[in-house]
């Protein structure tokens, strides 16, 4: 899914002028066109007038529609969005949000149906003149009334736009364990994917993503910056780390750093503590050719399916 798309939401002042000037635009479009007509002096008012109220209604409410369906049903977003959304923003806040901007776009309707059929009855031009000032302060008020929910909306679509990209219809595998203990060089070797990698830790400024071709099949792997357990003190990138092994993988990798940059002990804890998302594990050690040759050996002692190479990952079947 990708919320790159998410269009900037502008200020109530923006709407209301745009809308204004379009408006003014049509009114000297429609006053060439009904000036060589015969009709009398007040219907072609008239034909001014309502010009200006269709224009200005078709304008603000396009404005208001594109807002509430550029943004994806919420309810509807796969779990892995969904809990990303309440992580990162005040779920109900949002949804009241694009509620309250649909709410005025009805508003804006039923305003319009008044006073357009208020100018076509009248046959008085001051009156008709009164109506209009009416209308347009009556419509310059429904944006301003939800001000504070268009600056909210503009707050979440900036966040959104920073959402991994992830597929939650593929099979997923996620790489996980501490930093730098060679996450990203697996998914380079296993994938596309040719992540940034760096020999210092909490290097993973996203969420990597990488596809292999697997038979009939793609999937997607993903690289887990490591955390530090405790997810109310995750910053953002880990927090979603977290939630995509939960609610996206199928399967994880967890990976086994026998160098020791982390002590072993912690690393069985983290690994203890992935054990609870519930899902399949496929431990993998990593720096094999480097590493300690008794600590090695103990590891694949307790780990005896364990992978010590990308291409025997490569042939377990995801």
């Amino acid at each position: 899914m990708n919320f790159q798309d998410l269009k900037k939401i502008e200020n109530a002042d923006f709407y209301i002028d745009v809308a204004f000037r379009r408006a003014s635009e049509q009114a000297n479009i429609t006053r060439s066109s009904v000036a060589g007509k015969s009709t009398s002096r007040i219907e072609k008012s008239k034909s001014i007038e309502l010009e200006k109220l269709a224009t200005i209604k078709q304008t603000i409410s396009e404005f208001f529609e594109k807002i509430v369906h550029n943004f994806p049903s919420l309810d509807d977003l796969p779990e892995f969005y969904k809990e990303l959304v309440k992580t990162t923003l005040d779920y109900e806040i949002l949804k009241k949000s694009l509620g309250a901007v649909n709410s005025q776009r009805l508003v804006l309707y039923d305003i319009f149906k008044i006073y357009n059929f208020k100018i076509k009855k009248c046959n008085d031009m001051q009156k008709i003149n009164d109506y209009r000032r009416e209308f347009y302060g009556r419509v310059s008020s429904l944006p301003k009334r939800i001000k504070n929910e268009l600056a909210y909306l503009e707050k979440a679509r900036k966040t959104m736009r920073n959402f991994p990209a992830i597929k939650t219809g593929m099979p997923t595998v996620a790489i996980a364990g501490f930093p730098n203990v060679g996450k990203s060089t697996l998914l380079a070797k296993l994938t596309t994917s040719n992540p940034e990698i760096n020999s210092y830790p909490f290097t993973t400024k996203g969420l990597n993503v990488g596809y292999m071709e697997q038979r009939y099949d793609k999937v997607q792997f993903i690289d887990t910056p490591g955390t530090l357990n405790r997810f109310e003190k995750m910053n953002y990138i880990e927090r979603a780390a977290y939630l995509a092994m939960k609610y996206a993988a199928d399967k994880i990798i967890y990976i086994f750093d026998p160098t020791e940059e982390y002590p072993l002990l912690d690393q069985m804890k983290l690994l203890e503590n992935t054990k609870k998302l519930g899902k399949e594990i496929i431990i993998y050690i990593s720096k094999a050719d480097i590493a300690d040759k008794k600590i090695l050996e103990s590891l694949k002692s307790k780990y005896k399916d364990a992978k010590i190479s990308a291409d025997e990952i490569k042939k377990i079947k995801f």
